[in-house]
């Protein structure tokens, strides 16, 4: 790993800080699936993180994949990245300045509300382009991609004045509903 990210992981503190965050990830997606995943299931996952000065701002990352198949046998998938760290992190910044502003300024109201509210808290929408998304303790945490960007969608959606787009096409589905309006 490059740049000074991975020297400030050399120390065991931070290091130990960043595997936590990390590993919990993986426990939230865990929890979040109940079907495939019924027995809160501890997944054996390692993180490991090593700071080569040679590398400069390049960051190298290997994650190893194996799996249980059919007759117990085992399957292994491997990814090996190399990515300029700053030149990825430098348009995520810019995209968090910018919807943290939008959504500054996005106000709504209910029919049986009186006047109009704020959003109560930006940084879980904002969970898309983070690790690890803040929520309040009431609301759920979402580790899942593809629903962190269908939720911004939404709400795009919602401010253009169109309905939330579910991918269920429900009304396509069940053609009697479609015919009542329902």
């Amino acid at each position: 790993m490059g740049n000074n990210d991975g020297k400030n992981l050399s120390s065991e503190r931070q290091f130990k800080s960043k595997e936590l965050s990390k590993k919990s990830c993986v426990d939230d997606i865990l929890a979040s699936n109940k079907i495939l995943y019924p027995h809160q299931a501890k997944i054996d996952h390692e993180i490991i993180i090593k700071y080569v000065p040679f590398t400069g701002d390049s960051k190298k990352a290997m994650d190893e994949y194996i799996a249980s198949i059919f007759l117990g046998g085992t399957q292994t998938l491997v990814l090996y990245n190399v990515c300029e760290d700053s030149l990825l992190a430098a348009p995520i910044i810019l995209d968090l300045i910018i919807l943290t502003e939008l959504f500054e300024r996005i106000h709504y109201k209910t029919d049986d509300m009186d006047c109009f509210k704020r959003f109560n808290n930006v940084l879980s929408t904002l969970g898309y382009l983070c690790k690890a998304p803040l929520t309040e303790e009431d609301t759920p945490l979402v580790n899942s991609l593809f629903r962190q960007k269908q939720a911004l969608d939404n709400i795009f959606r919602a401010c253009a004045g169109l309905h939330a787009d579910d991918n269920l096409l429900l009304e396509f589905r069940c053609p009697v509903s479609r015919r009542k309006g329902l």
